[in-house]
């Protein structure tokens, strides 16, 4: 009888461990091949902005790494938001990514009264890609030649000067630019930043803080002014151009637009690992780094884990910069 028991054990064991290594097995095989379609990448901001052209720039490279096509998508509208939402509530299956920045994985929780998808936990980080400084520009109409002279003339018409914002890092940058400066502007918010581009061009908005990759064309071809950069240090790209800092004898005043790869909550690490090594190859693609260096953009290759502490700083840091610009939660 006991040798029975001892039989039967045995073979229940064994079926156990055979089971285990059908199912690993399975899952390795599985790894193996993923990917074995095209993957969607979904830009959650407009067509022609950075995150679009940057993201497009890396989805390609990433294509050839992982050897199947990556199909973004663009999904644009509040700061970020629906496209963040989307790839939220995607399916955790590999097959789902958002391009992310500082608006939808850092400043929105701030910005939002509440958001349809928790923001810490939404997200399975894949890595950092990069972060770009703002240049703040003004129309050829308006009469200051300079960063001094435009808060001067704001100053001498409190709220009759317009500034323009299609995302958060905009938004951001010119309220608390007005609230370091002492000064009050008219916020007129746009859906897209090349729309606000278009709208100072031609004289509609007085001024607009926006990335390098669609400030810096229009500057140098001469259509707007460019007044100031809103790192601490002068970008290579326009090194005529002061800081703020310089501009208005501050301190504290930087911020900075960066870009990161998320996939919904869930998705399998070896997927994850898989993507994060395609980000760091396009990262430090050659032919990437001498696009968008022109334009300001610095590419910081990292792993899944640096991402997910990046993130929880960036997040109490753009808390800050909102509640010292003293921008309401909507």
């Amino acid at each position: 009888m006991k040798n029975s028991r001892t039989v039967g054990l045995k073979k229940s064991l064994l079926s156990v461990f055979l089971g285990l290594g059908v199912a690993l097995t399975a899952s390795q095989a599985h790894a193996q091949a993923y990917p074995n379609k095209p993957i969607k990448a979904i830009v959650p901001f407009a067509a022609g902005s950075a995150t679009d052209q940057i993201g497009r720039a890396f989805a390609q490279k990433m294509s050839e790494v992982l050897g199947q096509t990556i199909v973004v998508e663009n999904k644009a509208g509040v700061n970020g938001m629906l496209g963040a939402d989307a790839v939220a509530k995607s399916a955790p299956d590999g097959y789902t990514i958002l391009i992310g920045t500082n608006s939808t994985n850092a400043a929105l929780k701030s910005l939002m009264k509440k958001l349809p998808y928790d923001q810490d936990t939404a997200f399975a980080p894949i890595g950092y890609m990069g972060s770009v400084p703002l240049i703040v520009a003004v129309n050829n109409e308006v009469p200051a030649k300079n960063l001094k002279e435009f808060v001067d003339m704001a100053k001498a018409k409190p709220t009759t000067v317009t500034f323009a914002s299609a995302s958060t890092s905009q938004l951001v940058s010119s309220e608390m630019l007005a609230s370091m400066a002492g000064i009050q502007m008219t916020h007129v918010p746009y859906k897209s930043g090349p729309a606000a581009m278009t709208d100072l061009i031609g004289g509609q908005v007085n001024m607009f803080t926006a990335d390098f990759a669609v400030m810096l064309p229009q500057v140098k071809g001469g259509k707007i002014r460019g007044l100031a950069v809103t790192s601490t240090q002068r970008s290579k790209a326009i090194p005529e151009l002061p800081t703020v800092n310089e501009a208005l004898g501050l301190k504290d005043y930087e911020l900075i637009a960066y870009f990161a790869m998320f996939a919904p909550a869930g998705t399998p690490a070896d997927m994850i690992q898989k993507l994060n090594a395609a980000l760091n190859a396009a990262a430090n693609d050659k032919a990437i780094l001498e696009r968008f260096s022109a334009l300001g953009f610095e590419t910081s290759p990292g792993s899944p884990d640096a991402l997910a502490q990046r993130s929880k700083t960036e997040t109490a840091k753009w808390a800050k910069a909102i509640r010292e610009a003293k921008i309401e939660a909507q």
